[in-house]
């Protein structure tokens, strides 16, 4: 703790990289999945191939991933970006498909009965509709990329991961004890935060 006291303003331009890091990741993340989740959500044949494909990528050990991007991406924000992305993709389809295919098939139908088009019936419908399912699977994915960015750091990606490499090359506790918090602090107001939005449209929809 006296680490963290002495050095708050080095700790927080970390906690704040570390921010940047998974906001971008996962703001990217949800742009990919949405298109993706609401085109199979159309095929059902489609739809465990694709979340089995991400499925299997989620296996891969952080490590590995990150090494094996290297090559490609060099060391930094872009591998460490792609490999959260990646990551990320199996809670946040699987999530959505599922809110998606909770509706009602027959509010669709009157949809359609009232001359909604496919993308007005998305946008004022599916989307608000599914939209607790999908909250839930962005929570779940955040807190992931938190814990993933923290290794991310390996790879000069920054972020707290930094803090805590650096006390565990240097048998620092303090840095090691600093960063550990931070990320705690971290994940536990994300938790908190998104499980409150999930809670507040959940009462909305109903």
């Amino acid at each position: 703790m006296n680490y963290l006291v002495k050095n708050l303003d080095k700790v927080m331009g970390l906690f704040v990289d570390h921010v940047v890091l998974v906001v971008i990741s996962l703001f990217l993340s949800v742009c990919i999945a949405v298109p993706i989740a609401a085109v199979i959500s159309k095929f059902a044949k489609s739809q465990a191939p694709v979340i089995g494909t991400f499925g299997i990528i989620y296996t891969v050990p952080s490590l590995a991933l990150f090494s094996f991007l290297i090559p490609v991406f060099g060391l930094g924000l872009k591998p460490a970006v792609i490999a959260l992305i990646l990551y990320s993709q199996m809670i946040l389809v699987r999530n959505m498909v599922a809110g998606i295919k909770g509706i009602d098939p027959s509010i669709f139908e009157a949809a359609k009965g009232m001359g909604m088009d496919k993308w007005r019936i998305f946008r004022k419908i599916t989307v608000p509709l599914a939209l607790p399912v999908i909250i839930a699977g962005i929570r779940i994915a955040a807190i992931s990329m938190i814990g993933t960015a923290t290794i991310a750091a390996f790879i000069n990606a920054g972020g707290l991961g930094k803090l805590i490499f650096e006390g565990i090359y240097q048998d620092n506790s303090g840095k090691i004890i600093a960063g550990t918090i931070a990320v705690i602090i971290l994940a536990v107001t994300t938790e908190v935060s998104l499980r409150l939005l999930e809670w507040k449209v959940s009462l909305k929809t109903r």
